[in-house]
């Protein structure tokens, strides 16, 4: 197939059978300069290349590439958090988090879907849900510190000790250990209580293969308040080598709001759906927040034709909206 005799893809294959020959996925200097290249491999947009196109040879590469990947990316956020949360006593952890490797990514993502959460809700969310919120639950942290300073957040994860970890982050800070929770519990057992949430984050590595994301989605949509806003991480072009990839058909029960596909270092792609039968005027429980702000993102797509934004990438944007 031409896709797999593409240098890309070529390179991509060989970094990942160096990865997958691996004693170990912890940080190390080898560990780190393997991932590095792969992201960086893998980061141009300018390529027609569609891995759901692809060999089962192929597609079954990806499948475990991207499991290795969010192995690699568990202990590497157990690691910068264990280290942040050992500072002294007299240190707020969250005042050194550019120690993380990608924190300037994640500043750019926070930034990138409050944006888009902003330009599809019509009050600020009173409470926030985030699935898969992992040892370092960044995404809670930027949103909550810089964008939604009135918000409460739970974070659920399946992985006590993650949970552990991330509490200990923001147990020193005044204003975020007042407005972090922390749930120990896989979400497909949570049942009750996620109609409180007017947003429910999806982390990207919840969900590692087509199946358990889409039971997943399914699940959130079975129990979410009708209004509430699902956001998920999804992957385009070679980016979908390191995340799964969350296609419309994904969504039933949902009303497809944007997917949109950065092109900077930003890895993700956002995808915003809004569960079916509720107003886009109140919150989950029928009461009105207050309003949003006016943000810059009706000004998106100037920015992006001035940039010279691949015309398949608004066109995609631009669609759904």
């Amino acid at each position: 197939m031409a896709c797999q005799n593409n240098l890309v893809v070529k390179q991509i294959i060989d970094l990942y059978d160096q990865i997958s020959k691996l004693e170990s996925l912890k940080p190390s200097k080898n560990v780190d300069t393997l991932f590095g290249q792969l992201v960086s491999t893998c980061l141009p947009t300018d390529t027609n290349i569609d891995v759901t196109n692809m060999s089962e040879e192929v597609k079954d590469m990806r499948a475990n590439l991207i499991k290795l990947c969010g192995e690699a990316e568990g202990y590497l956020e157990q690691h910068f958090s264990t280290i942040l949360g050992s500072l002294q006593e007299d240190q707020n952890p969250l005042d050194h988090l550019h120690i993380f490797p990608y924190y300037t990514n994640y500043l750019k993502l926070g930034k990138l879907e409050f944006d888009l959460l902003s330009q599809h809700a019509s009050h600020v969310p009173a409470k926030i849900a985030f699935v898969g919120s992992g040892p370092m639950p960044l995404t809670s942290i930027v949103l909550a510190k810089f964008h939604l300073p009135n918000t409460t957040f739970h974070n659920f994860d399946i992985d006590s000790h993650a949970n552990t970890l991330a509490s200990s982050l923001v147990s020193r800070d005044p204003d975020l250990s007042k407005r972090m929770i922390f749930h120990t519990t896989d979400v497909l057992n949570a049942n009750e209580g996620l109609d409180q949430y007017d947003v429910v984050f999806l982390a990207a590595l919840v969900g590692m293969d087509k199946e358990s994301k889409v039971k997943a989605i399914k699940h959130l949509e079975k129990h979410m308040a009708p209004g509430a806003v699902l956001m998920l991480r999804s992957a385009h072009a070679l980016r979908a080598f390191l995340y799964p990839i969350v296609d419309s058909s994904d969504l039933k029960g949902f009303q497809l709001l944007t997917i949109y596909h950065p092109t900077d270092d930003v890895v993700n792609s956002v995808v915003i759906a809004r569960k079916l039968g509720g107003s886009t005027m109140t919150g989950v429980n029928g009461t009105r927040g207050c309003m949003f702000m006016p943000c810059n993102c009706s000004k998106v797509h100037a920015i992006m034709n001035n940039r010279g934004m691949k015309k398949n990438m608004i066109e995609e944007f631009s669609a759904i909206e």
